[in-house]
């Protein structure tokens, strides 16, 4: 186990808990919606003993990370994301994001792409519609009034590949946080963000992905094939990460160590 550090990066806009973990190229790890750093336990370990720094910072509304959460932008979102990876490195850092997390790394390197080496999107949706029923599995998954057996069945269809087990995230739902970055996303205009930077762009899509399927990955690869890469991840689908935790990270630490 990697020993690790805590900063509270603070200004006047937000108070940012951050861990940080290891030395080498800094790695930002950016969670899932209304979700905290907790999903990337096993990420983070690999990812330090491979020789990266990694970075971890908590949204707003998690842990000891405050600031305003009406009226938010990504801009806003991605602006402290950009501060607490300051307080740790003035080098130019990768920006690993997942589901939600995705949309937040490609602001972050759009809005900072002299501080961004590389982009890697896990479960990277934006930009093709969900099915209505999808919907409402993604909004129950963050009802703590639902019997736990119905939380459980949302949690699988909206996250989970057919067979693997939803227990892995009976908890960590912030519902609070989901409605401020939802709101967020709302209030931004897809173009702004939706290119991802200019960075090289990593893109693991899980082929059962409900969320965001692989058509969204298509579109990027198509729009800048000179910039991304593709690797498609089986028997995983919208959480990804508890599903298939070594190939995630063999598939991230090999790019990176081709691209560094």
């Amino acid at each position: 186990m990697s020993e690790a550090r805590e900063l509270m990066v603070t200004d006047p806009q937000r108070t940012i808990q951050v861990e940080v973990l290891g030395e080498g190229v800094p790695v930002v790890l950016i969670p899932s919606l209304g979700r905290g750093a907790q999903d990337f336990d096993d990420l983070k370990e690999r990812l330090t003993d491979a020789g990266y720094q990694v970075i971890l910072p908590l949204p707003r509304g998690i842990g000891q990370s405050t600031g305003s959460t009406t009226g938010l932008t990504m801009q806003d979102i991605a602006a402290d994301v950009y501060a607490a990876s300051q307080a740790v490195t003035d080098k130019p850092v990768v920006v690993v994001g997942h589901a939600f997390g995705n949309r937040v790394a490609r602001t972050f390197a759009s809005e900072y792409p002299q501080h961004t080496r590389g982009v890697i999107l896990l479960a990277a949706g934006g930009s093709t519609n969900i099915p209505s029923a999808i919907v409402k599995a993604l909004r129950d998954s963050f009802r703590k009034d639902l019997p736990e057996a119905e939380h459980l069945a949302a949690v699988q269809l909206a996250f989970f590949a057919e067979g693997n087990d939803p227990a892995l995230w009976r908890d960590g739902w912030y519902p609070e946080v989901a409605m401020y970055q939802e709101a967020a996303l709302k209030a931004t205009s897809l173009e702004s963000w939706w290119a991802g930077g200019v960075a090289p762009m990593l893109i693991v899509q899980p082929l059962e992905d409900r969320v965001a399927p692989p058509e969204n990955a298509d579109q990027l690869l198509k729009a800048f094939p000179e910039r991304v890469q593709v690797q498609m991840l089986a028997n995983a689908g919208h959480a990804v990460l508890p599903e298939q935790p070594q190939q995630v990270a063999e598939m991230i630490i090999n790019w990176l160590n081709e691209h560094l």
